[in-house]
C-alpha cells in the first residue's frame, strides 16, 4: 500500500551529500529532491548520488529537469537530445517521423534516467510556441496546439514504454507572454475562450495520460487573478474539468513570480492549499528550511506512486542493445542547441 510523503522537493548542494543535509533529507516533510547541474559530474556519479539518498530514505521522489536541447542537466554519459522544437520541425512535412522521434526520445530519456537512479524528468513541455516567450521557445514541439498535443503524447507513450511517468508543464501554458517567471511575474490577459482554442489544447487531450502536471507562475487576469500555482481555480479545472488525477508539482517557489504569494512558508502554503501535492525550493536553503517548517503535518499519497516501479537497467549496458544504439545516433545527430539552462545554478 502506497504511504503519503512529505509535500517538499528540494536541491542539493553539490555532487555529494553533506551531513547537514542527510538530516534535513530525515525530516518527514521533505518528500523529494531535484538535481541541477551543480550535482552532476556524469552517469555514474549520479547513480551514486540516487543511492547514497536512497540511503537516508528509500521512499524519497529523485527528479530531474531533463527535456533535451538547452534544459539537460546531465550531459556526460547518456545521450544529448536535440530540442523538442527540433524535432517538431519535421511535423508539417512528416508527421509519423516526427511522432516516431518524440516516442523515441520519449523511450530513450525514461530509459537512461531510471537507468540513473532517477524517478522522474519533468517533462513532456507541453506550452504552445507563439514565439513571444524566449524562455519556452524551442522547449516548445510546436506553435500549433493540436501538433504539440499529438507529438507530446507520443513523448508520453515513450516514457511510458521505458517505466517512466510523464509530467506535462507549465498549465495552462507559458508560451503566450514575453515575461520570464524566473525573473518576474508574467500577466496573460487573453480570455478563457482563447487559452481554451490555443494553450489549452495539449493539457486538455494529454490530462488522462500523464501522472504529473506543473503549473505555471504566470497570471491568467481574465480568469483569476493569482498566478495558476496558487490558483484553486486553475487547478480546479485541470482536476474537475480535464480529469487529471496524478501529483500537481509547483513550479520552483523560489522564481520571482511565485514571490507575490508572500514569504518562503506562505508560498509553499498557498500552493498546498491551491492544490498542489508537492511545492518545490530551490536554489535558496533558508528558504526551503522555512518551507519544511511550515508543512508539518502536510503528505500526500500522490507523489509517491510516482518511484520508478520496475527493475532499474545498468547505465553501462544500454549500449548492448541495438535499439538504444540506433535511436541515440538518429537523436544525437539531431542536436543543435548546446546543453544548459541560464536558470540552472
Amino acid at each position: 500500500m502506497t504511504q503519503p510523503i512529505g509535500p517538499v522537493m528540494l536541491d542539493l548542494e553539490g555532487t555529494t551529500l553533506t551531513r547537514a543535509e542527510r538530516e534535513l533529507l530525515a525530516r518527514p516533510e521533505v518528500g523529494g529532491v531535484i538535481l541541477f547541474s551543480r550535482n552532476i559530474v556524469d552517469a555514474a556519479q549520479v547513480r551514486e548520488l540516487c543511492a547514497a539518498v536512497r540511503g537516508v530514505r528509500s521512499d524519497l521522489l529523485l527528479a530531474i529537469d531533463q527535456e533535451g536541447g538547452r534544459v539537460q542537466r546531465l550531459c556526460e554519459g547518456v545521450t544529448r537530445l536535440p530540442s523538442m522544437g527540433r524535432l517538431g520541425r519535421c511535423y508539417p512535412d512528416d508527421p509519423q517521423r516526427a511522432l516516431q522521434f518524440c516516442h523515441d526520445a520519449g523511450w530513450l530519456l525514461g530509459l537512461e534516467m531510471a537507468a540513473c537512479g532517477l524517478d522522474l524528468t519533468f517533462a513532456p513541455v507541453l506550452d504552445v510556441d507563439t514565439g513571444l516567450s524566449s524562455v519556452i521557445g524551442d522547449r516548445s514541439f510546436a506553435a500549433d496546439p493540436q501538433a504539440v498535443a499529438a507529438m507530446g503524447g507520443a513523448f508520453v507513450e515513450g516514457l511510458h514504454e521505458a517505466g517512466m511517468v510523464a509530467v506535462g508543464k507549465h498549465f495552462p501554458g507559458h508560451g503566450g507572454v514575453a515575461a520570464d517567471s524566473h525573473r518576474e511575474l508574467p500577466v496573460d490577459a487573453r480570455p478563457l475562450d482563447a487559452l481554451r482554442q490555443h494553450d489549452l489544447i495539449p493539457f486538455a487531450a494529454l490530462a488522462g495520460r500523464l501522472e504529473g502536471v506543473m503549473p505555471a507562475h504566470v497570471v491568467y487576469s481574465a480568469f483569476d487573478s493569482r498566478p495558476a500555482g496558487f490558483s484553486p481555480n486553475w487547478l480546479g479545472m485541470l482536476r474537475e474539468e480535464l480529469g487529471f488525477k496524478g501529483a500537481i508539482f509547483s513550479d520552483d517557489l523560489s522564481m520571482a513570480g511565485a514571490h507575490v504569494a508572500g514569504g518562503p512558508a506562505a508560498r509553499a502554503l498557498e500552493a498546498l492549499k491551491a492544490g498542489c501535492d508537492m511545492v518545490l525550493v530551490c536554489n535558496d536553503r533558508q528558504a526551503a528550511l522555512e518551507v519544511v517548517e511550515a508543512c508539518t503535518g502536510h503528505a500526500s499519497k500522490r507523489p509517491a506512486k510516482l518511484r520508478y516501479g520496475r527493475a532499474r537497467p545498468e547505465i553501462d549496458s544500454l549500449p548492448a542493445l541495438s535499439r538504444w544504439r540506433r535511436i541515440h545516433a538518429r537523436l544525437e545527430a539531431l542536436v543543435e542547441t548546446p546543453p544548459g539552462n541560464p536558470q540552472d545554478r
